[in-house]
């Protein structure tokens, strides 16, 4: 494998910053963010909050970080928030909004495309009764597992929210690609979301962090929220300088990874022994037999490809896969499918 470069498909939280990026971190002009005065941070915060359409943008380490502050802002102590089961605040934040912001999540079971059921939104709001945690907010996901919500979705779900007098927060982890997907601007995707969370570390290719953005005055609430939980940064306009190349440079080539995925979903298709899932962004899905999961995951290992091997894998695609990497990819599963026995 030294001859070789590793093809990893396990997530797009792998990327490797580009020279050019690594340049612009080296060039940065920094200063102490807690203060206010890293000139790069504020740049990345008043950049992304323009591109998406809010007053105000924060720069903290992570996309669990940035969720939680904007749950935590937008919900006090016994407040709920209405989430998907699937949802990435839900499932896979480590409980954070119970645990560090009392917040209780009223889980709600997800359709096929990812949304969430308006009459299931309607139903899980509670009356004002002081039996009942108080409903605050509607937290959505987009994209979630790798599909892509429908405007026409997000705009009712939103406008169902606001008409009930809930707040509606979006964790856009993946904000970038379901615009790309859609051939729609990145303000026009957030539409209806009084605060969204975007992922600077997925497939926009910057080595850390994300940006909460906001009304002035929730962002300002919010930097308290950061401060407490840890996520006060000092010469942050290393990883900020990162950040604002994969805005300014990154948004658009995301097309190349859906590409790539609808590519490496076809060629897997081929193999009779899987039921492969058809992507609509970067990620996809397949069924794999639980018999071929171990010696599968060896055989990868030895053709050079890291991926999450189970009875029910994904596989996501990002800036460091190219075609070559996929045609060796489907080449390796059909080597493996060739010789392989139920």
């Amino acid at each position: 494998m030294s001859e070789q470069h590793w093809i990893d498909l396990r997530s797009d939280t792998v990327t490797q910053p580009c020279e050019a990026m690594r340049a612009a971190m080296a060039a940065a002009d920094v200063g102490d963010d807690v203060y206010g005065d890293d000139p790069t941070v504020n740049r990345l915060q008043e950049h992304a909050a323009e591109l998406f359409g809010y007053e105000a943008g924060m720069f903290a380490p992570s996309g669990t970080q940035t969720n939680l502050i904007a749950l935590m802002t937008h919900c006090g102590r016994g407040d709920e928030y209405l989430v998907g089961q699937e949802a990435h605040t839900y499932k896979y934040e480590g409980g954070g909004a119970a645990v560090l912001g009392s917040i209780q999540p009223q889980p709600i079971a997800n359709q096929a495309d990812g949304s969430i059921a308006l009459a299931d939104i309607e139903a899980y709001i509670k009356p004002d009764d002081m039996h009942f945690a108080r409903t605050r907010l509607l937290a959505l996901e987009n994209t979630i597992g790798g599909r892509v919500l429908s405007q026409e979705y997000v705009a009712a779900a939103t406008t169902l929210a606001h008409v009930r007098g809930l707040a509606t927060h979006l964790d856009g982890a993946r904000i970038c690609n379901a615009a790309v997907k859609q051939n729609i601007g990145l303000r026009e995707a957030v539409l209806g979301f009084d605060t969204v969370s975007v992922c600077l570390s997925k497939g926009l290719g910057a080595p850390v962090g994300s940006v909460l953005l906001g009304p002035k005055a929730f962002i300002e609430q919010g930097k308290r929220w950061r401060k407490m939980l840890g996520g006060g940064m000092r010469q942050a306009g290393v990883i900020a300088a990162a950040a604002l190349y994969a805005l300014e440079h990154n948004v658009q080539r995301l097309a190349d990874d859906h590409d790539n995925a609808a590519a490496l979903a076809r060629g897997l298709a081929e193999i009779d022994a899987l039921d492969v899932g058809t992507p609509q962004t970067n990620i996809f899905w397949l069924d794999v037999p639980a018999a071929a999961c171990e010696p599968l995951r060896k055989a990868l290992l030895d053709a050079g490809i890291r991926a999450t091997v189970g009875p029910r894998m994904r596989l996501v695609t990002h800036l460091d896969i190219s075609r070559a990497d996929v045609d060796r990819t489907v080449g390796a599963f059909k080597s493996f499918f060739k010789n392989w026995q139920a």
